[in-house]
Formats: C-alpha cells, sequence, structure tokens
C-alpha cells in the first residue's frame, strides 16, 4: 500500500512501487519511475522520465544539530530534480538542490540542501556532496568521494574514487574560522587521482591532472600534472589528453 496526497500531481504513465509515500504539493512529470518504499517530501518536483529506485528520499528537510557550524535561518525551497535522471537505491536527496537533467545520482549518495548540479553528471555511489556546491555539467564524481561544503566544480571534471575535499583550517576551533571556511574550486577539465585530499580554499586550475594520493597545499597552474604529499609539479598534461 502506498500514501499519496491528494494535492501531489503525478503525470501520465508514471507509476509507483510498494509502500512508497508522496507528501503535498509533489510534481511528478509523466513516465516517471517510483520504486518500492520511496520517500517523496512535500513540494518537490521531479522531471519526466526520470527513475528514483528503491529506499530514496528526495526533497528531505535538512535539521542541523544545535552544534553545527550552519544552521538554517531561512525557508528552504523544493528540490528540483530534472528529466530522465535517475537516483539510486537508499540515496538522500535534500530540498534546495537543484538537480539538471539527465544526471545519475547512485546507491547511497547524499546530496544537501544549496546544492546546484548541472545536466549528465555523475554522483557515484556512497559519495557525499555537502551543502552550497556548484558542479557544472558532465562532471563525474566516483565513489566514495567527498566533496565538502563551499567547493564548486566546474564543468567536465573527473573526480576518482575516495577523494577528499576540506574547507576548515581551524578544524572547529575559533571564532575567526567562520569567515574563513572555503572549499575547494576545481577548474574546467580538471582530474583529481584516487585518494587525493585538497586543502581548504585550494583552486585546481583547468586540465590539472592530481596523481592518485596526492595532498594538494597550494593553488595549482593550468595544464600541469602534480604528484606526492605535499603535491609538486611532475610535468605538462599532454597535448593529446587536453578537452
Amino acid at each position: 500500500m502506498n500514501f499519496i496526497h491528494e494535492t501531489a500531481e503525478l503525470g501520465e504513465h508514471t507509476t509507483v512501487g510498494h509502500f512508497s509515500v508522496i507528501e503535498e504539493g509533489a510534481k511528478i512529470g509523466v513516465n516517471v519511475r517510483i520504486g518500492n518504499r520511496v520517500t517523496i517530501h512535500a513540494n518537490t518536483i521531479i522531471g519526466d522520465g526520470t527513475t528514483i529506485d528503491d529506499g530514496a528520499v528526495v526533497g528531505k528537510q535538512p535539521k542541523p544539530a544545535k552544534t553545527s557550524t550552519m544552521q538554517i535561518t531561512k525557508v528552504i525551497p523544493p528540490l528540483e530534480l530534472g528529466k530522465e535522471c535517475t537516483v539510486g537505491a537508499n540515496t538522500i536527496i535534500y530540498r534546495g538542490a537543484i538537480i539538471g537533467e539527465s544526471t545519475l545520482i547512485a546507491d547511497l549518495a547524499t546530496v544537501r540542501e544549496d546544492v546546484k548540479i548541472g545536466a549528465f553528471v555523475i554522483i557515484g555511489r556512497n559519495v557525499t556532496v555537502e551543502n552550497f556546491v556548484t558542479i557544472g555539467e558532465r562532471t563525474k564524481i566516483q565513489s566514495n568521494s567527498y566533496i565538502t561544503a563551499h567547493s564548486t566544480l566546474e564543468d567536465h571534471v573527473f573526480i576518482a574514487p575516495c577523494v577528499t575535499t576540506t574547507n576548515d583550517n581551524f578544524m572547529g576551533r575559533t571564532e575567526a574560522r567562520f569567515d574563513k571556511i572555503k572549499g575547494a574550486i576545481v577548474k574546467k577539465g580538471a582530474r583529481v587521482g584516487g585518494a587525493s585530499i585538497i586543502l581548504p580554499g585550494i583552486t585546481i586550475a583547468e586540465e590539472t591532472f592530481v596523481a592518485a594520493g596526492a595532498i594538494v597545499t597550494k593553488d595549482t597552474e593550468e595544464k600541469t600534472v602534480i604528484k606526492g604529499f605535499p603535491a609538486k609539479f611532475l610535468k605538462n598534461v599532454p597535448e593529446e589528453e587536453l578537452l
């Protein structure tokens, strides 16, 4: 048995699995497939042809802890999920996110509020995208990576598995940190290798190649390969690898 609120709108040929909940004001397009035990929270907007797999929660209202640095100080608008997207099993997407068309958000991923994701993006299995993040078109973020709050990833960026971005050099100490929280900026076409760590406020320049396991402590130069801990210049990116 499902619960579908009387004010929810479902387009033609949309299907809903067993034990799913669709709350008030949800607007769901045509040819949408909703799996089993899915929760679609109030006023969520879902585009035509999108698939929501089993156990997913979309349009969730955030509720930070009393000790959280970031508190909710405004009304958060509904989630907007574009057409022909795929939301994986047990994935959670919060209110206030805007997801472009044909984007895949894989199983067990989390996308927080105030996130903007472009079209044709891949968010891999168990990836976390924190709040106030922008991700450009055709960017790929592979499994188990962590995109910290206040980060920007431009178009055609590649993030390999288990990459960690950070945004707080004070690690929760002193009042000064509040004005200095800043995530990574990863410019167009940059590639970041598996298990790399990017320190707060670092800019990865266009077409940079960060080797696996690097710790990036300073801004990079365009079209360069860097490696090591701390990461240092190794060579220029071969011309045939550039976009």
